[in-house]
């Protein structure tokens, strides 16, 4: 057997027993501080006074930054297995709430911003490289989907086409509201807000506000109006 495929088998192993054994004990039996302890053998990094509360799923933790302060709560699923080059980095202060999903795929770069808050079952998907920049706040059921599938010959099925990801990146500060999308190819100016709903589809300037379905923008955040629209209402807290 090949040293290093003997190594990754071993590495694997050891990821799977504490991840198994650690993962669901509660927060009254000590469970927090067993895997901030000891989960710093199997993770590339994590930082001081990290909350994972159980049933978190890891995989592929040896691709898994994490930094100091960070909350990850009950049912996340981090996912950083299909490629040795995988990286998913959370900065100081990230929080996910319950039932999110980030998978990497496929060579893939998976960033997220100091201070930013991801709401509850909010879906980050590769296999295109995702950036989220600091103090965002991305609220419950949004969904991030770097790839996109071919489907311009009818005679083939759609599943044997193949992929393109060219990527999405969400600049520093952004707010996007309840069920937004974000298609792949997109950035998301510094500042912006998108409403709940919208899909976003191409890119968006920053501090702009920008509702519907395809996302387009109605105004600028120092008040100017650019289009006459009654979606504005569609702006919701998270």
């Amino acid at each position: 057997m090949n040293p290093l495929n003997h190594f990754s088998k071993l590495k694997r192993f050891q990821q799977l027993v504490l991840t198994t054994f650690l993962g669901d004990i509660p927060t009254i039996f000590g469970g927090v501080k067993l895997r901030n302890l000891l989960y710093r053998t199997i993770f590339s990094r994590i930082g001081s006074s990290v909350y994972i509360q159980d049933g978190v799923e890891f995989i592929s933790t040896d691709a898994i930054e994490i930094g100091n302060g960070v909350y990850i709560f009950k049912g996340v699923r981090i996912d950083a297995r299909g490629h040795e080059n995988n990286r998913i980095h959370l900065e100081n202060g990230v929080i996910l709430e319950r039932n999110v999903l980030i998978g990497a795929l496929n060579n893939t770069s998976i960033h997220i911003g100091q201070d930013t808050f991801i709401g509850p079952s909010v879906c980050i998907s590769g296999p295109g490289d995702i950036k989220i920049g600091k103090h965002c706040l991305i609220a419950a059921h949004t969904a991030m989907y770097a790839n996109n599938h071919n489907f311009a010959d009818p005679t083939e099925p759609i599943k044997y086409q193949g992929i393109t990801c060219k990527g999405i990146v969400i600049e520093d500060d952004c707010w996007l509201g309840h069920g937004v999308k974000v298609l792949d190819g997109v950035t998301i100016g510094r500042g912006s807000v998108i409403g709940a709903g919208a899909v976003v589809t191409k890119d968006i300037p920053p501090f702009s506000v920008a509702v519907g379905v395809p996302a387009r923008v109605i105004k600028s955040r120092d008040g100017k109006q650019l289009f006459k629209s009654t979606e504005s209402n569609l702006l919701t807290s998270n």
